[in-house]
């Protein structure tokens, strides 16, 4: 077997799934060979350039161009430009005995048996023993395609369904044949979650695994349910979005972005070699999809699928008559009056028990899937827990089936199927007369239902997963309120966890991170601010400062903004470490209280910036102060360099409010320093943080030393300003981005100082304060946070 840590892998295929591969390995930091087929024609520039098939320019072109594919890609596949050195090409006929140097081998190609067997045919002649092998498919047999293949190969072999795009999308389904060595499967399990940041799950070899299976039956259930409850598509989307724990391309926008063409292969696929599933008929694409693929409306791949987007404007497809129409807004009463409950159950339960027309298709659709689920246990899976991950994981789901069963209740839901004729599953019986639920709590711990064992046993998390809710749920809260708990993680480690609405930093939260350094003060060694919903906090709440603006609570802000400020200071200069592990969002006060971190260990998929000026106001928890103070740091005390360069750039991220779109890019801008953390699989996030707040303990940790700022002064603040003026003139900004970006440099420089001089950070923190509040005073900037909070994106007033 290969060391624990991947030395080197080969992706053969450089197709759209082979070289996102590639470019999730190197995003991990490891060394990917990239190989494809040789063309067997010239391109007209080839000819131009007189190269021949033999140049190896040539022979390596199709790996090369899926490289700058990957390159190219929107959303990026690679975390940062890069990391593209980490990939190799080459060509399946000159370089596939490079494979023996690797430690995993992906078979990607085009998803056609033949063509699978036959490259594992010829790559098995340079195989070596030891080197594992998977083939990358997302519903073919996997012991077809290892047919013919040496019992040393087999043991080394398994299936990978990677979904795409792999960098955004978690669920990795491993699918090992009975001959595959379990310590085979072991390592890739390990490596897949702790390097590559894989939610893996485990599958039976059946058509199209666990998600795919699942999903694409609910799809095709729902467009079913659609036409004969005639609902129109945007109704149908508002239902099955965000207002079911669903993501907010629901069920057609997420057939745009996947491809009809890849629905309808999955689809094909399962009524073929699904000949015994009760519901097989499902599987046979309605007449208007059938009509959709042999027009080529494929969705964005083809410039329009259910949607299209025409001059501006978007168009929904009407189904009855194959037409395009301007989209409309859906109208459902009973969805509005429930769509701000919060409460899954109860806003659902609401819409299920209606009896409108709303009702009957939420209740149609979504027990089609919950029967359908059940009825599947055993076949692709013995573990409900791989099942509710894989739907999660792979498809975003809010909750698996087996969770949805239990929110809504399964005796509830078993007795409303059996009103309406439905024989319930033998698993559904089983449980009700077991325990009444697929998931349970005993003494704190969380089981699950076993069905061959018909019985209950405790859920199992891989190896280095930290869960806050279980870790609460077995009596490990120290202190909470509406905002933010805190949460024992054990050998010291206090943890400080928010849970209001995108974790928008609040009174709460504020009150709850100072008790946190107080509890520490007496008998904890290290903080960790972690918490572990979607993200870590979208920063200040802006509907409370525009409330307060408006009332003129002037007071009641320059002591909030003044005590966030004091906590920020606080956490800085702790005499124990405070790691914060940002993930997702992590924009304004988020973003600012990461600034002021013993060490930080960042999420992968971390998204953070400073963008107050996006609705007219500037940082004011001391990120402004830190901006400033890492520009200083960069010029040892007695070197004199000249600062203007690097606060031009500094001031530029912040006037812009641009936005780091990866822990990578994160630490280019200047969010993350040298000594900090990434991990690749958020749910290791706060164990790794964890243990980086440990091993600054037993390294005997001392926080910073409190020294004075080199600030540009009027010099540096004078070119800002002229930089500005030039912007405005051109048009490139309004006149009110030129004043709040002159408000910024103000601060940014120091204010009224000397170039050179050194100020304390107080002195900052005031210029922050008395600028900020200024700036929310003003109609423009209340003009643009009500207009973000309406609209969800910046006014340009």
């Amino acid at each position: 077997m290969p060391s624990r840590n991947i030395r080197r892998a080969a992706v053969l295929g450089a197709g759209t799934m082979g070289c996102q591969l590639a470019a999730l390995l190197a995003n991990a930091g490891v060394p990917v060979l990239l190989l494809d087929i040789v063309p067997t024609e010239l391109t007209d520039e080839e000819r131009r350039r007189e190269l021949t098939l033999s140049h190896p320019e040539v022979r390596n072109r199709l790996s090369r161009a899926g490289l700058e594919r990957a390159l190219q890609m929107r959303p990026a596949a690679f975390t940062a430009p890069e990391r593209a050195q980490l990939v190799t090409v080459g060509n399946l006929e000159d370089d596939l005995h490079r494979i023996a140097d690797c430690d995993w081998i992906i078979e990607a190609v085009v998803e056609d048996l033949q063509v699978k067997q036959g490259l594992l045919e010829r790559l098995e002649r340079f195989w070596r023993p030891g080197v594992v092998v998977s083939t990358n498919t997302s519903g073919l047999p996997v012991r077809e395609i290892a047919h013919g293949r040496s019992e040393a190969f087999r043991r080394h072999f398994l299936g990978t369904h990677f979904f795409n795009p792999p960098r955004y999308l978690r669920l990795l389904e491993l699918i090992p044949l009975p001959d595959t060595d379990p310590a085979v499967v072991r390592w890739v399990e390990d490596v897949a979650g702790r390097v590559l940041g894989k939610g893996v799950v485990f599958c039976k070899d059946t058509p199209n695994f666990i998600a795919n299976r699942i999903a694409t039956f609910g799809f095709l259930h729902t467009v079913r349910v659609m036409v004969e409850e005639e609902l129109t598509i945007e109704e149908v989307d508002e239902l099955t979005g965000p207002f079911l724990g669903r993501p907010r391309t629901a069920t057609f926008r997420t057939a745009d972005l996947v491809g009809l063409d890849v629905l309808a292969h999955v689809a094909r696929n399962s009524y073929e070699r699904l000949a015994d599933d009760e519901q097989r008929e499902v599987f046979q694409l309605p007449p208007f999809v059938q009509a959709m693929l042999e027009r080529g409306w494929l969705g964005d791949k083809s410039g329009g699928g259910f949607y299209r987007r025409t001059d501006g404007e978007v168009l929904t497809l009407d189904y009855r008559t194959l037409e395009y129409r301007p989209r409309q807004r859906p109208r459902l009463a009973g969805v509005e009056a429930v769509r701000n409950l919060e409460d899954w159950t109860r806003r659902v339960k609401a819409v299920l028990n209606a009896g409108d027309r709303a009702g009957r298709f939420l209740w149609r659709v979504l027990s089609g899937v919950l029967v359908y689920a059940a009825r599947r246990i055993p076949e692709i899976s013995d573990d409900l827990v791989n099942v509710d991950r894989a739907l999660r994981w792979g498809f975003g789901w809010e909750m698996g089936p087996f969770e949805t069963w239990d929110a809504l209740g399964v005796r509830e839901v078993a007795q409303r199927l059996e009103a309406d004729g439905v024989d319930l599953p033998p698993l559904v019986r089983h449980v009700l007369d077991s325990g009444g639920t697929f998931y349970r709590r005993s003494d704190g711990t969380l089981e699950v239902f076993q069905p061959a064992a018909r019985a209950y046993a405790p859920v199992r998390w891989p190896e280095g997963v930290l869960v806050l809710r279980e870790r609460k749920a077995q009596g490990g809260v120290v202190a909470h309120n509406a905002g933010a708990s805190l949460v024992d993680l054990g050998d010291g480690v206090l943890c400080v966890e928010f849970h209001t609405k995108m974790n928008a930093i609040g009174e709460d939260i504020v009150r709850m991170l100072h008790q946190a350094l107080r509890e520490a003060e007496r008998g904890f060694e290290a903080v960790v601010v972690a918490n572990q919903g979607p993200d870590f906090s979208a920063g200040a709440n802006l509907v409370l400062l525009l409330v307060e603006a408006q009332e003129g609570n002037w007071e009641e802000l320059d002591l909030a903004v003044r005590t966030f400020q004091q906590l920020n200071q606080a956490v800085k200069y702790f005499p124990k470490p405070v790691v914060v592990a940002p993930h997702g969002r992590t924009l304004g006060g988020g973003c600012e209280l990461v600034l002021h971190a013993s060490r930080v260990q960042a999420a992968m998929e971390t998204y953070m910036g400073l963008v107050e000026t996006a609705v007219g106001l500037i940082p004011a928890g001391g990120g402004v102060k830190e901006t400033a103070t890492r520009v200083a740091e960069r010029f040892p005390e007695e070197v004199a360099g000249d600062l203007f360069p690097l606060l031009r750039w500094a001031f530029e991220l912040v006037a812009t409010a641009r936005v780091a779109t990866s822990a990578e890019e994160c630490r280019k801008f200047g969010f993350l320093r040298p000594g900090d953390g990434i991990t690749l699989n958020p749910d290791r996030l706060v164990a790794d943080a964890k243990e980086v707040a440990l091993s600054l303990v037993r390294t005997g940790y001392r926080p910073p030393l409190r020294r004075p700022v080199r600030v540009g002064g009027e010099r540096v603040r004078a070119a800002l300003y002229a930089g500005l003026h030039n912007l405005r003139v051109a048009g490139h900004i309004t006149e009110y981005d030129e004043y709040v970006g002159r408000k910024l440099a103000y601060v940014l420089t120091g204010g009224d100082v000397p170039e050179g001089a050194r100020v304390d950070e107080q002195h900052l923190l005031d210029l922050e304060r008395e600028v900020f509040l200024s700036l929310l005073g003003e109609r423009r900037t209340q003009e643009r946070i009500r207009h973000m909070l309406e609209r969800g994106r910046p006014l340009r007033n």
